[in-house]
């Protein structure tokens, strides 16, 4: 496969506050220094931003990348300058074929035209022959859903309306390359889930995709590829899972201890300052098998001898992908707790841990209550739990590693049907 795009120490900075602020002399000063190679000193400024700093990487033809990175990362920065929308500082972009950029959708309609009217405007800014428009009309408007107020001023949609209409006419473009930033972060489940399906049709013609969004199973099911940015450098380029494993592995502090913490949220009345997972001999461990007795357990500090006798203590666990797997607390199995300790340990027993093999995040919840109770201390990403392969069903018989996100415990049995009646004729 030929190569579509080729990025060579691409790098972008931007200056913060305003340009004039400074005096002409001092820019003039600046600019003479580093022709004389003494340096840039807006590289060294605080008024100084590298969006982007010496990313490089190839796109083949056919490859659906996926783009992940917090904010801030660099990411729309990249796609603008690949869609020529700004130019780098220093380095290239190189891109062979007809692009299409859906960085913000809606761009260009016009409030006082009607929905009918900004298909055909929009369609022709995207770069969309007015033909190839008409003959697309159809199938766009039914896409959108929004065919009764297709002869309607747009200033009288509603903010849905606007996104589903600008992401039809976007989805119906026939580029080489497309490039999509973060435009599932808007409307409804099933329109964002009508969206993936086009842009997996999109991706199995075999053209190219460069995709932003922080909807992990998104960027799982679409991608083959993944590109992980931070703070504007490319710190992993693989495969689109073990980008997103890199990715959230790398959200953890590099101090584990729960001590030490700083991103915790609450009041603080009781803190916990370590987990800890048992299994069925009560042995700490760091790998259970599935299937196997798990105790998950806080150990807590009460120093202020706080008391509330609604408190809740709640689990959120998810996969590595930060899909939620399930939630358990003290409140759902209708248990409250007693009067707290100085110091002891909320134990949630699971048996038959129900997860296949994989990495999971443990995040807990202290609040005063279960539905809107005040929190008390919460900590997201505070442990990981590594689940090995086990007998979960007993029968000896062990799941493939991708199995979705649970094991169901169910029995098998077969039926005889009876034959069916023969069918009594009009005349007997």
């Amino acid at each position: 496969m030929s190569t579509t795009i080729r990025v060579e120490n691409l790098s972008k900075r931007y200056q913060l506050g305003l340009i004039n602020r400074r005096m002409l002399y001092e820019e003039l000063q600046a600019r003479w220094a580093k022709m004389l190679g003494r340096g840039d000193s807006a590289d060294s400024a605080k008024d100084t931003l590298w969006a982007l700093r010496e990313v490089s990487f190839d796109v083949k033809d056919g490859d659906v990348v996926g783009i992940i990175g917090h904010n801030g990362s660099g990411k729309s920065t990249l796609l603008k300058i690949l869609s020529q929308i700004t130019a780098p500082t220093s380095g290239r972009a190189l891109v062979k074929g007809r692009i299409a950029s859906l960085l913000e959708v809606g761009t260009g309609f016009h409030p006082e035209l009607t929905g009918r009217d900004n298909v055909f405007l929009n369609g022709v800014i995207l770069g969309m022959k007015r033909e190839e428009v008409a003959r697309k009309f159809d199938e766009i408007v039914a896409f959108s859903g929004i065919e009764e107020f297709i002869d309607t001023p747009v200033k009288r949609y509603s903010s849905g309306m606007r996104v589903r209409l600008a992401f039809a006419v976007a989805a119906h473009l026939d580029p080489d390359i497309l490039v999509i930033d973060e435009v599932l972060a808007v409307g409804d489940q099933s329109f964002q889930s009508k969206c993936l399906g086009k842009m997996g049709e999109v991706a199995r013609t075999g053209r190219t995709i460069l995709f932003v969004s922080h909807n992990a199973a998104a960027v799982e099911s679409l991608c083959t590829r993944g590109i992980v940015l931070d703070h504007g450098r490319l710190k992993f380029d693989g495969t689109a899972e073990a980008a997103l494993t890199y990715y959230m592995e790398t959200q953890m502090p590099a101090d584990g201890s729960l001590r030490n913490r700083q991103d915790r949220t609450g009041s603080g009345e009781v803190q916990v300052v370590d987990i800890e997972f048992r299994n069925r001999e009560g042995r700490a461990v760091s790998t259970i098998g599935a299937g196997q007795d798990l105790d998950i357990c806080l150990h807590f500090e009460n120093p202020t001898s706080y008391q509330e006798p609604r408190l809740n203590a709640r689990l959120n666990i998810t996969n590595h992908f930060g899909i939620p797997v399930f939630t358990q607390s003290n409140w759902l199995v209708g248990q409250a707790f007693s009067e707290l300790p100085g110091r002891g340990t909320f134990v949630c027993h699971i048996p038959r841990l129900p997860l296949p093999v994989g990495a999971y995040w443990i995040e807990y919840q202290i609040t005063t209550s279960y539905r809107q109770g005040d929190p008390i201390d919460l900590l997201k990403n505070a442990a990981e739990l590594h689940v090995d392969s086990g007998d979960f069903f007993g029968s000896g018989n062990i799941p493939a590693q991708v199995s979705g996100l649970c094991l169901v415990p169910a029995e098998w049995s077969m039926e005889e049907r009876a034959a069916a009646a023969a069918p009594v004729s009009a005349g007997s």
